[in-house]
């Protein structure tokens, strides 16, 4: 296995079970893992805000498809869609439920990525 450059990714990852999210958080310093699905209209609402924190901010954004991925949202306690996760120095940071806006979103990635 290889180690990625330590180069923050520009834009979301779609992330396929516990293994590759495990990686992928001990691979970025913040990682912000969007659990969604597709039928969800809140979630669609989400998506550029959550493309916009990818590629503006010094989190890595990860996209977790509940319906694809059940035993990994489970694991985490997503009971609804969109819930997004923060992880911070490989630790679980925060969690927030819902729509959230851009600059919530910022000020929660900058708390976390001095």
């Amino acid at each position: 296995m290889t180690t990625e450059p330590a180069t923050t990714p520009n834009e979301p990852t779609a992330i396929d079970g516990q293994p590759e999210l495990d990686e992928y958080v001990a691979n970025n310093d913040v990682v912000l893992a969007d659990f969604y699905a597709d039928w969800c209209g809140p979630c669609q609402m989400l998506e550029p805000t959550v493309e916009t924190i990818a590629a503006e901010t010094d989190a890595a954004v990860a996209k977790v498809d509940v319906d694809a991925n059940q035993q990994l949202a489970a694991a985490y306690g997503v009971r609804g869609v969109p819930t997004l996760v923060l992880f911070a120095d490989g630790e679980q940071a925060e969690e927030l439920v819902g729509v959230q806006n851009e600059s919530q979103l910022r000020t929660l990635v900058e708390r976390y990525s001095e």
